[in-house]
């Protein structure tokens, strides 16, 4: 069963799933859902979730650093030269959940 603060969470990240383009089907959300892969949100837009998630949840921001999740990677102007990818943390809607239950970013 899902309980009040879940499911509020799961209705706050909705408008930022979307929907698949040519199904018009609702991505399923889940706690494993993850902003970047499964989801395809960027940085900007999970900055503004973020802020509005802090202020209607009333979490303690606490040492949330988007960057974290997002960041920065050396860009270059040498189509040859590539970059290796930058390994980051997964960033769920799991991580929102439990944060709202404690009143406080529970992740560094």
């Amino acid at each position: 069963m899902v309980d009040s603060i879940e499911q509020r969470v799961y209705e706050f990240v909705r408008p930022y799933a979307g929907v698949y383009l040519f199904n018009i089907k609702k991505i399923e959300l889940t706690p494993d859902t993850d902003f970047d892969t499964d989801l395809s949100l960027d940085e900007l837009e999970v900055e503004d979730l973020m802020n509005d998630f802090f202020e209607k949840f009333n979490v303690e921001r606490g040492n949330f650093n988007i960057e974290t999740y997002y960041p920065n990677v050396p860009f270059s102007w040498n189509p040859l030269k590539k970059t290796e990818p930058v390994p980051v943390p997964d960033f769920t809607i799991g991580m929102l959940i439990e944060s709202a239950k404690a009143g406080k970013w529970l992740f560094d």
